[in-house]
């Protein structure tokens, strides 16, 4: 697809990655950028490569908000055929305001539909901008058909300001062909730690709390990279031999600069007006190898992660402990490297054009708002094993959807898939079943008031079809689900709308003639497999019954739903994989879960007179296929007669 991107901070010729991949990718994408620009307190020029289809605009305006185009190049370029109009400026921005006004004047004076509009976002603290900056983010919001933000904060704020297009996470990229680990740094016992610093030198970013964390003990040793209005400061407070400046370093040199260190800090400081928005030196950092320590302040929290070690912002005390504890600590260092060799592979360019691909194709495929008003939905997932499985689930979906994960087996494995994938690892602390882990994800909702998805670990849907569901929910008032036709691992179909259980419908089976049982939307249900649930439907129906450990958990609420006067349907022409049972080695288990939720059903919906009638006509029809089938037809109707002659409940207690 073609695409215009709009960013004045493509000056920085690192920061052009992301075009390059999502050329490799197939796009035809051309960068409109400033002239030159202020980066990390340096003027930088717009120097593009040979052939680069970048070009610099002269710009009026200094400040990232406040600066505008020269109109001309705008006008001319917006002229054009585009599929994505890729708009990198915050959504209150004068420069936004502008591109979206050359946008519409186009449209309305030439003969091409407006392309759809993507922004992008970091801001993190819910600010209440002045007349008219708040009315220019307000239709900028309602413009756009997809936002990328660099942190999750930034997307909940978007959402509650009215964005309505898809808001997704995409991470600041990092280039892991430059920055990359170099040999491994050697300290014999009493060498000092080379703790270093890089990035802007003003009051917000901590330094003079780095320099008083390092200044109380003699066995850390500072390195500076960085420039900025507080240099003079810094140096005059860096007195001494354990601490030198290096001014400011880019491209081989500061890779070099961070394989010299045995950790990183990151000690950015929460301001009124300013939080840590992405930390891409802690990314960096990690992809040559190097163990951070930061603030637990603003996106870093989410970009450290797991991989480094966080402490409170402004304590130095705090700071200069986890700092000796990274360089003196055995094994720490190591698992540290590791585990954010990980973590920076997942902002690799290769993978931020990934998503940012993902969100081009679901703005330009026209369901980026399938209904006026409706948020993009909320993905949970009930994990218990499985993490392969579970990293197939989770890959299409990344950073175009709010993913959160239930880890009810709560497996390291599952917690770094989830983390990689930008979404929210939930631990229980035990293993209460689907329905219970299911409720755990929504009074931990990301994404309060929106639909939510509910996703096994072993099946697999495209971000597309999920919005697809999506339009099909709200297209028809009183619908609370819907689910996708489904396939197995073979491209087999499997059914997915079913009659809901009841006595009636027990002899139906019994004797051989279920097929007759149809499946009308006021009186069925669709498999939880993959299922859609309508946001408004959960508010009045509630959560997922607990007592439902695994299976008839969605059964029990859709009946709820449809007492309750909502309906359930399956979308056709929405596909989804499902590898059925993968999830559980244990198929006697799996069987004994399944009629044990059977018969809480019955007995909850129709009593026990009702469970009894439906227990008889079992027991009477696996008795006969017993007699008169074959082989391991015999032999699974003799299973099932023994299941329900002891009763399932009880049969399951014994497998627990």
């Amino acid at each position: 697809m073609r695409v215009l991107r709009v960013s004045h901070s493509a000056v920085v010729d690192a920061w052009r990655e992301r075009e390059r991949e999502l050329r490799a990718l197939g796009h035809d994408v051309r960068t409109l950028s400033a002239r030159a620009w202020d980066e990390g307190g340096r003027r930088v020029p717009l120097e593009p490569r040979p052939g680069e289809p970048v070009r610099g605009v002269r710009t009026l305006g200094t400040h990232p908000a406040l600066f505008v185009y020269s109109p001309g190049p705008l006008w001319r370029a917006l002229g054009e055929r585009w599929d994505v109009l890729d708009v990198h400026e915050e959504p209150f921005a004068l420069a936004t305001a502008e591109v979206l006004v050359l946008r519409r004047l186009r449209a309305l004076t030439g003969r091409r539909p407006a392309p759809p509009v993507v922004l992008y976002s970091a801001q993190n603290l819910d600010k209440r901008y002045p007349w008219p900056f708040r009315r220019l983010e307000r239709r900028a919001l309602r413009t756009a058909a997809g936002i990328h933000v660099c942190n999750d904060r930034a997307g909940q704020i978007l959402r509650r300001k009215g964005a309505r297009g898809v808001v997704t996470t995409v991470p600041l990229g990092v280039d892991l062909a430059d920055l990359h680990p170099g040999e491994p740094r050697s300290r014999a016992a009493g060498d000092p730690v080379r703790v270093g610093y890089a990035g802007r030198l003003a009051p917000h970013k901590g330094v003079t709390v780095l320099l008083e964390a390092v200044a109380g003990d003699d066995r850390l040793h500072l390195d500076v990279a960085g420039d900025g209005p507080d240099r003079a400061a810094v140096e005059r407070a860096a007195h001494g031999a354990r601490v030198r400046l290096h001014g400011a370093l880019s491209g081989p040199g500061l890779a070099d600069f961070y394989r010299s260190l045995d950790v990183l800090a990151v000690p950015s400081l929460d301001t009124p007006g300013w939080v840590e928005q992405f930390g891409r030196v802690a990314v960096e950092a990690m992809a040559c190898g190097v163990p951070v320590v930061a603030s637990d302040s603003g996106a870093l929290p989410d970009v450290v992660g797991g991989a480094g070690i966080l402490v409170p912002p402004g304590d130095a005390a705090a700071l200069r402990d986890a700092l000796l504890r990274v360089g003196t600590e055995p094994g720490l260092a190591r698992r540290l490297r590791e585990a954010g060799a990980q973590r920076a592979a997942s902002c690799s360019w290769a993978q931020v054009a990934r998503q940012q691909d993902a969100l081009y194709r679901a703005v330009v495929a026209g369901t980026a708002s399938p209904a006026e008003g409706v948020a993009p939905p909320e993905v949970v997932v009930v994990a218990y094993g499985s993490p392969d499985l579970l990293r197939a689930a989770l890959e299409p979906l990344a950073g175009t959807y709010l993913l959160t994960v239930v880890d009810n087996s709560s497996l390291p494995r599952v917690r770094e898939i989830t983390e990689l994938a930008g979404g929210r690892y939930l631990d229980p602390g035990r293993n209460g079943g689907f329905a219970a882990g299911v409720n755990h994800a929504l009074a931990h909702r990301q994404a309060p008031g929106a639909d939510v998805l509910l996703l096994n670990p072993d099946a697999v849907v495209a971000p597309e079809d999920v919005l697809a569901l999506q339009r099909a929910l709200h297209a028809a008032p009183g619908t609370a689900s819907v689910g996708p036709r489904q396939v197995d691992e073979h491209g087999v179909p499997a059914r997915v709308a079913w009659p809901f259980p009841s006595p009636a419908g027990s002899w139906l089976e019994a004797v051989g003639l279920g097929r007759l049982r149809r499946t009308p939307a006021g009186r069925s249900f669709v498999v939880g497999s993959v299922l859609l649930l309508r946001a408004e439907a959960l508010a009045e129906v509630g959560g997922l019954d607990e007592r439902f450990f695994l299976y008839a958990e969605e059964t029990d609420w859709a009946y709820r739903a449809v007492r309750a006067g909502w309906r359930h349907a399956v979308v056709d022409g929405v596909r989804a994989t499902h590898v059925g049972g993968a999830t559980s080695s244990d198929p006697a288990a799996r069987e004994a879960f399944f009629h044990a939720s059977q018969e809480r059903y019955l007995r909850k919906h129709h009593g026990t007179a009702g469970w009894a009638v439906a227990r008889g006509a079992v027991v009477a029809g696996s008795a006969v296929r017993a007699l008169v089938l074959p082989g391991d037809r015999a032999r699974e109707a003799r299973r099932r007669l023994r299941l329900y002659l002891r009763g399932p409940v009880r049969a399951e207690a014994g497998t627990a």
